[in-house]
């Protein structure tokens, strides 16, 4: 892990995007989402904060947070369980100041004293809808050497059909760029344009002075969202970098793009492009390695820790603690931690939350377009 301190301090807004994935956010919010096996949608984040040195790491939540601070606990695995800077979880009304918020201008305006009175000079802000392993040294670097007000990182990529479906949802926001010589002349809001867009990825850097300055201002007039209120408006005065990230990306946008985006990672160049070059950390859980019994099949899968396979599988994700019975069939599947799937079952293209039991010689089967999801805790 780097323990070289980075000039920036991270902030996560953990709850963006909950409202397009409804069925997995029910007691959780995006950040907590299981994913590829054994690791959690906020890992990918966080873990690549830290491994460029930035060791300050605030999460300002909104609601169902419990499982998050369940997840991440002191940030020890992060090595953020530090006496000074760390892991920061600032839940709703932990102070007059902090109240349930809207957008990055309301959740920012509720730390304002704690930003005052940090020593960084930059802050780095990001969601957790997108498993990335990212480069914020690079993207330090960058901002450094163009000596702009602020930064945003984007991707080529078309605008996903689930973000177009919920565009009239305020909630729901995104950034489509247009890029003139490195720098960002119009920011779109919910653009519905075809083709390949400049979409942004939601991260971005602004120097932690400015940032309150800027946030101050917009909250006394009522503003709520960052980009589209405070930095689209004044782009001709602001210079505003855009930062290209052509590596791996995995956007969960809705529940048809979640199983598709962990199913990819069956493929060895996907998953190395997802973990490589620098390592992604997650909350460790003692158990043992997956065992195979005496006539079981298993092909193209994922198998964390702690499994136990007695049956056939083909072309899953098993998180950790999965039991696949004698006889049963798995395939095109993508179960959580702890799911048990009894005897002579059947599974096909089924999303199983935790601690679900597919009771013995069930048959369920879903589509690649719409895998059936079952509910955690449920016995089917």
């Amino acid at each position: 892990m780097v323990n070289s301190n980075a000039d920036a301090l991270g902030i996560i807004f953990p709850n963006s995007y909950d409202s397009l994935i409804p069925e997995l956010v029910g007691e959780r919010l995006m950040a907590s989402i299981p994913f590829a096996g054994r690791y959690r949608m906020v890992d990918f984040v966080l873990s690549s904060m830290v491994n460029c040195g930035i060791d300050n790491v605030s999460l300002i939540v909104r609601r169902n947070y419990h499982s998050l601070m369940d997840h991440l606990g002191s940030g020890r695995e992060w090595d953020l369980a530090r006496k000074n800077g760390g892991l920061n979880i600032v839940p709703p009304f932990a102070t007059k100041a902090v109240k349930v918020y809207n957008g990055r201008v309301e959740a920012l305006a509720s730390i304002l004293e704690f930003l005052k009175s940090q020593k960084e000079r930059y802050v780095v802000l990001a969601d957790s809808n997108i498993a990335v392993n990212f480069d914020f040294g690079a993207f330090i670097d960058a901002h450094m050497a163009s000596e702009a007000d602020a930064t945003i990182a984007y991707t080529e990529s078309e605008i996903p059909e689930s973000l177009l479906a919920a565009h009239e949802n305020a909630k729901n926001l995104y950034y489509t760029l247009e890029i003139e010589n490195g720098r960002v002349r119009k920011i779109k809001t919910n653009s519905t344009e075809p083709g390949i867009q400049n979409h942004s990825m939601n991260i971005c850097i602004i120097g932690r002075e400015r940032l309150i300055e800027m946030v101050g201002d917009a909250y006394v007039h009522g503003y709520v969202y960052l980009e589209r209120d405070v930095l689209a408006p004044r782009l001709d005065e602001l210079n505003v970098q855009a930062f290209q990230y052509d590596g791996y990306t995995a956007r969960v946008t809705d529940m048809r793009s979640y199983f598709r985006e962990n199913m990819k990672l069956l493929d060895e160049e996907n998953l190395d492009a997802l973990f490589s070059p620098n390592p992604i950390y997650t909350k460790i859980r003692d158990d043992n390695p997956t065992r195979y019994i005496n006539g079981s099949r298993a092909n193209n899968i994922m198998a964390a820790d702690g499994c136990v396979i007695e049956g056939e599988v083909e072309n899953s994700i098993l998180f950790r603690g999965v039991r696949i019975g004698k006889g049963a069939k798995v395939k095109n599947c993508v179960l959580m931690q702890d799911t048990v799937v009894e005897e002579g079952a059947k599974l096909e293209y089924i999303i199983s939350d935790k601690n679900v039991t597919i009771t013995a010689n069930k048959e369920i089967k879903g589509t690649d377009s719409f895998p059936v999801y079952v509910m955690k805790n449920q016995t089917v």
